[in-house]
């Protein structure tokens, strides 16, 4: 018999996607979703499925939000997905055949990213991520932007298990997050006193691009591959940058 599983999500006006995320799940023995002050169908859509328990907080930060809906979960087990991601259909029983007495903590699964108009193509690299975990033996690490669960014991990639995000569906939204997550780096990196920030800012960006389009292979997604490729590089740059003036802000104070 295999391990009970908690779905847990966190939700902030995500009705575009949260329906293919819950519905990716049905396996699921238990569903948490935490919004954190939704104004769009979100919670209609939430309420729509039998097993989902629905909390509402403010947003506390990207660590302590997604904890707090661990925290939630009635089993030990969880599949921690963002509102925007969904399994694929090949992904369930994978996921159920690790469940039956599973031997570590946690299981990565790879994930496809959406590419603007299109999705990656199979044969370029894809990141695995800790998603599915015993909670008893972790909890979200207190990275500023990009938090991830980290769990005590052995961790195995499920290849079958794969992810779908829904992130970037156009230039613009992934403009956006580049903004918003350089932003939100900068006060972690002048904590840490972070050195050679001109050199970084300076050479970075270009071997950003070179691992991501030949190394990673995104030239096999075409102009979409080569735009993420550079506007990853950008990303790269602009946190660099970032730094680099609040730096001469503070100097100049």
């Amino acid at each position: 018999m295999r391990e009970l599983l908690s779905l847990v999500v966190t939700t902030l006006n995500n009705a575009a996607t949260l329906e293919r995320c819950l519905a990716s799940v049905p396996f699921a023995d238990d569903v948490v979703v935490l919004d954190s002050g939704s104004s769009d169908a979100t919670l209609e859509i939430a309420r729509r499925y039998e097993k989902a328990r629905i909390f509402s907080e403010p947003f506390k930060g990207y660590a302590a939000q997604k904890q707090s809906a661990l925290d939630k979960a009635k089993h030990a087990w969880a599949l921690l997905l963002d509102a925007d991601e969904a399994l694929t259909a090949q992904a369930q029983p994978v996921i159920e055949a690790a469940l039956n007495a599973p031997d570590c903590a946690g299981f990565r699964l790879p994930r496809r990213e959406q590419m603007f108009w299109t999705f990656q193509h199979r044969a370029s690299w894809t990141n695995a991520h800790l998603r599915l975990f015993d909670r008893r033996r972790g909890r979200m690490n207190q990275v500023p932007v990009h938090a991830a669960p980290e769990v005590e014991g052995a961790v195995r990639t499920l290849r079958g298990a794969v992810l779908l995000h829904y992130g970037e569906p156009d230039i613009r939204t992934k403009v956006d997050k580049i903004n918003a997550y350089s932003t939100g780096l900068v006060a972690d990196k002048l904590r840490r006193r972070q050195r050679f920030v001109g050199l970084r800012m300076l050479l970075y960006p270009s071997l950003f691009f070179l691992r991501q389009y030949f190394l990673k292979r995104y030239f096999l997604n075409g102009w979409a591959g080569f735009i993420s490729a550079k506007s990853g590089a950008f990303y790269v740059f602009l946190k660099y940058a970032k730094v680099y003036e609040a730096r001469r802000k503070g100097r100049d104070e």
